[in-house]
C-alpha cells in the first residue's frame, strides 16, 4: 500500500477503518484487530462517542504511534475559535495521544455560521503541533472557498459520502483541482444493494473477489481514500485486500458510467446540522 502525499507534505494511508456506530468496547476490539491486519488509518469522531475505546486500542496494539494515522472530528456543538481549541484538547485526552494526524470539521452547520472561526482554530492547533494535518468533512466548494479566503489555508482532506452509487463527480473534481484528498465515508453504499447488484457481481466473478472489494478498488484507483467500517474480521481482511490486483479500463468504465442510484444517506450540507 502506497501512501498519498497531501498538499501539506504529510502522508495519508490509502485506506482506513471507519468506526461509526461502534461503542468504546466494540471500537477497542475492532481497531486492535484492524491494526493487526495491516490497517494504519483509524477514523473516529467525537460524535461517535468511542474515542476512548479507539485510544485504548492504539495504546495496546503493539504498533508504534508514529506508524498510525489517527483522525477525529469537531462536532457542531464545539464550533467557534476557543471552543474548538478546547474540543481538540478533549479529543487528545480521550484518545490518550500527544497529537492528531488529522482533524476535520465534521459538518459546516451553516445555520451556526461558525465554521470559519472553527477552521482558524484548527490552523492554530496545526501551527502549535497538536494536529499534523487539518481538513473538513461534508463541505461543499462554497464552504471551502470561504475558509480559504478567510484563512489562506486549504484543507488537506475533504471527507464526503461517496460510493459507486453516489459518486458526487462535481465535488470530487473540485477536490482534485485544489489538491484536496477525497476521503469516502460509506464507500460501499448499502451493502445489501451492492451484494445483489448484477454489475458488481459480474466484475467480482471475473476477478475472483467480492463486490465490496470491487467497490473499494474503484475508489482506490481514483486516488480516493475509502474508510469502510467493519467489525467482522473476514470482511476487515477482505476490505484491505485491494492492492494486489486492479480493475481494467473497461471494468472501471462500467462502474463510473453506471447509472443505477441506490439509497444513501444523502444529507445536504447546506441544510444538515449535526451538533
Amino acid at each position: 500500500m502506497q501512501d498519498h502525499i497531501m498538499r501539506d507534505g504529510n502522508t495519508i494511508p490509502p485506506i482506513g477503518l471507519g468506526t461509526y456506530g461502534m461503542d468504546d468496547v466494540q471500537a477497542e476490539v475492532a481497531v486492535a484487530e484492524a491494526i493487526r491486519r495491516g490497517y494504519r488509518l483509524i477514523d473516529t469522531a467525537q460524535n461517535y462517542r468511542n474515542e476512548h475505546g479507539v485510544g485504548q486500542a492504539i495504546q495496546r496494539c503493539g504498533v508504534e504511534r508514529e506508524e498510525l494515522f489517527v483522525t477525529t472530528k469537531i462536532p457542531g456543538r464545539d464550533h467557534g475559535f476557543d471552543t474548538t481549541i478546547n474540543s481538540v484538547y478533549k479529543s487528545l485526552e480521550r484518545l490518550n495521544v500527544d497529537y492528531l494526524d488529522l482533524c476535520l470539521i465534521h459538518w459546516p452547520n451553516p445555520s451556526q455560521n461558525l465554521y470559519v472561526p472553527t477552521w482558524k482554530a484548527l490552523v492554530r492547533m496545526q501551527e502549535e503541533g497538536k494536529i499534523r494535518s487539518i481538513g473538513v468533512s461534508n463541505f461543499l466548494p462554497e464552504h471551502i472557498d470561504r475558509i480559504v479566503a478567510d484563512s489562506g489555508v486549504t484543507p488537506a482532506v475533504n471527507q464526503i459520502e461517496l460510493s459507486p452509487f453516489y459518486r458526487q463527480e462535481e465535488l470530487t473534481q473540485y477536490n482534485a483541482q485544489n489538491a484536496i484528498i477525497t476521503q469516502c465515508w460509506s464507500p460501499l453504499g448499502r451493502m445489501k444493494t451492492l451484494k445483489n447488484d448484477a454489475v458488481f457481481a459480474d466484475i467480482a466473478q471475473q476477478l475472483g473477489v467480492t463486490p465490496a472489494q470491487v467497490a473499494l478498488r474503484w475508489a482506490v484507483q481514483q486516488q480516493m481514500v475509502p474508510i469502510p467500517k467493519s467489525a467482522n474480521l473476514q470482511r476487515m481482511e477482505e476490505n484491505i485486500d485491494v492492492f494486489t490486483w486492479e480493475l481494467n479500463p473497461e471494468q472501471m468504465k462500467r462502474i463510473t458510467e453506471y447509472d443505477k442510484v441506490a439509497p444513501c444517506k444523502g444529507y445536504n450540507p447546506l441544510e444538515h446540522e449535526e451538533m
